[in-house]
């Protein structure tokens, strides 16, 4: 008995070693990765974006951007009105709940495509990016 308490104390020390080990390498690898963005994300940041310095690229980001909303917000309201003419000519409750299941749906991916530009666009001034100092993608 003392012979394999002997044991499985010696495996659950190769474990308590091992992972020891594990941890003092992924912190190793961590410290290591912190330490080379310091120093190396800088200069990268420091260059100009390709986008910002093209002519006419920012303003075809912009104008296909407001496109695309503007289609999506008609889309939904074809999409409702449809759901709803539907909805009045159907007898059946699964069905009728369906229909408003969809409607809800297609109302969340409006208000995702109103929200994404001008979050985008907050948030990337925000974190300094290249492409929201440059490109306004709210749609209005």
């Amino acid at each position: 008995m003392s012979q394999d308490s002997t044991s499985s104390q010696t495996s659950e020390n190769r474990t308590n070693s091992h992972s020891l080990l594990t941890s003092t390498g992924s912190r190793q690898a961590i410290l290591t990765l912190m330490l080379l963005s310091l120093f190396a994300v800088h200069p990268a940041a420091a260059q100009t974006s390709a986008v910002c310095s093209a002519d006419k690229l920012p303003s075809m980001i912009e104008g296909f951007f407001q496109l695309t909303t503007g289609l999506g917000i008609v889309g939904l309201a074809v999409v409702w009105q449809a759901d709803s003419l539907i909805e009045m000519f159907t007898l059946n409750s699964e069905q009728k709940k369906g229909l408003k299941r969809h409607k809800r749906s297609a109302m969340k991916s409006a208000v995702i495509l109103l929200v994404l530009g001008p979050l985008y666009t907050v948030a990337g001034s925000m974190m300094s990016l290249p492409l929201a100092d440059c490109v306004n993608l709210t749609p209005w």
